[in-house]
């Protein structure tokens, strides 16, 4: 054992033995989560808990010609990316699938977030034949200003790929966002799920057929927002894989074939979507005892031991306080995705009685969910700063986070409209908390030495988006059962 390792050893004991004194409330968290996404929803509102949030982007599509309303903003602006926004609805479909019974009371309200994103998806899909609409708003005209979305008064351009400027990589998480949710809804809407998966395959099909990343054909209007850096065969492993586990159709199994499991990877994100797909593929092989499937169980294995931080392939830093940490910019995304397939995994190899080895490392089911409990309860904190990076949970939690709606007064307190910029001044730029609270909402989260300076305009650490609470929601679940 290496001296790095030894330490990261006696930093989670040390933690270990302070979380004996603390008790989070899980189901609290779980319920708060969830409610976020109301907060980022645009289109026509229906009365809700985060009322200070009003209708808004009331004629996106129109300067297509088509009716684009509904779905999410992907963050602390006004502006509808599909690439984060599907997958988003994959991780929240995937968290119900997992955990139906475990969400108890709350899972009215996943399946509500869910339909919001799949009814905007859907229009996407369908609206106009041949093309795939993949986003709304202008970002670089979006990200000058500093206003309410019921103020937006930039351009709502409308984005999408064709057969000839294709978007495998959109078309691919759309495909599985869609699929995903089919069997969410199958026992409860079996019209709806029959929808979404027949638009699921179409979306797949366009996808496969059409090669082509969308960043090289949108550029500036996705880029550097949400690039596709990976490129687009993981979406189509992870498309292929999602329309396989809601049809079991050797075609999609055919698919997934010629596709290729991709290489290994110690990251799960938005825009790599590697490491999920072989989580997902490797239950055909754990519970379902199908080989046809090892493969991807001994990826799915193989990501873990980058992810332990006792395992002798593990390539995962851990700050003192004993956070994952990835990347400076917006690091809880990372951690929330990763906590999400470590609970997940955990459940299969349960499932199966099974453990792996990393080197010398024997890894029981409970491996992985203890260190998955470890992060969650950091974000909820348990960190050095004794704050929680969800907002709203607990007595000290972030106050400035980046995020337009929740820093500028609400219309039903300020009528009068807030032009593009005339919410820089005081609001941007003041000092004063957040006068909305956006409940629910996880901020990037603290830097490399467990501090967070809570300020608005450092939105690398305090913006919240929807992907890091999609990912957030299956392992809250799946604490909250026994809390």
């Amino acid at each position: 054992m290496s001296l790095s390792q030894f330490l990261l050893l006696v930093i989670f004991f040390n933690v270990s033995l302070l979380c004996v004194q603390c008790n989070p409330d899980y189901r609290d968290a779980l319920a708060k989560s969830i409610i976020f996404f109301q907060g980022q929803r645009s289109g026509p509102l229906p009365p809700q808990d985060i009322s200070w949030r009003g209708s808004s982007g009331l004629s996106d599509g129109s300067l297509a010609g088509v009716n684009l309303t509904g779905g999410y903003y992907d963050a602390g602006d006004n502006v509808k990316f599909n690439l984060p926004m599907a997958y988003t609805t994959t991780l929240l479909s995937w968290s119900v699938i997992e955990n139906s019974r475990k969400l108890g009371p709350q899972l009215p309200a996943a399946r509500d977030a869910i339909r919001w994103a799949t009814d905007y998806l859907l229009k996407c899909a369908r609206a106009t034949p041949g093309r795939l609409y993949v986003g709304v708003g202008d970002p670089n005209a979006d990200h000058k200003c500093w206003e309410r979305p019921e103020d937006m008064d930039t351009a709502r351009s409308v984005y999408y790929v064709t057969p000839t400027s294709p978007g495998s990589d959109v078309a691919g998480e759309t495909a599985a966002a869609l699929a995903a949710a089919s069997i969410v809804f199958k026992k409860v809407d079996k019209g709806y799920s029959k929808l979404l998966l027949s638009t699921a395959k179409d979306v797949l099909q366009f996808a496969m057929q059409h090669r082509g990343s969308y960043s090289d054909f949108l550029g500036s209007n996705v880029c550097p927002f949400y690039c596709s850096y990976s490129g687009y065969t993981d979406e189509l492993l992870w498309g292929a894989g999602w329309l396989y586990t809601a049809t079991n159709e050797t075609y999609y199994l055919d698919l997934l074939k010629s596709v290729g499991g991709g290489d290994g990877v110690d990251i799960f994100s938005w825009d790599n979507k590697y490491a999920g797909a072989h989580v997902l593929l490797a239950k055909k092989s754990l519970v379902n005892k199908d080989e046809t499937f090892g493969g991807y169980r001994q990826k799915a294995e193989d990501f873990m031991c980058k992810i332990l931080p006792n395992s002798p392939s593990s390539t995962k830093m851990y700050t003192i306080g004993g956070l994952m940490y990835k990347m400076g910019a917006s690091n809880l995304q990372y951690v929330t995705s990763i906590t999400f397939l470590l609970t997940t995994y955990s459940k299969y190899m349960a499932k199966a009685n099974h453990t792996f080895t990393c080197g010398n490392l024997v890894v029981a089911p409970d491996t992985l969910r203890n260190l998955a409990r470890r992060q969650v309860d950091y974000i909820l904190g348990e960190n050095p700063m004794k704050m929680s990076y969800m907002v709203g949970y607990g007595t000290k939690y972030p106050k400035r986070i980046h995020h337009r709606g929740s820093s500028l007064p609400s219309v039903a307190v300020h009528s009068q409209e807030i032009g593009c910029e005339g919410g820089f001044q005081p609001y941007y730029y003041g000092s004063d908390p957040n006068p909305n609270t956006l409940i629910g909402a996880v901020v990037g989260g603290p830097d490399q030495n467990d501090f967070f300076p809570d300020e608005r305009g450092d939105y690398t650490h305090s913006e919240p988006t929807t992907y890091t609470n999609a990912a957030l929601v299956g392992p809250l679940a799946s604490f909250a059962r026994k809390s």
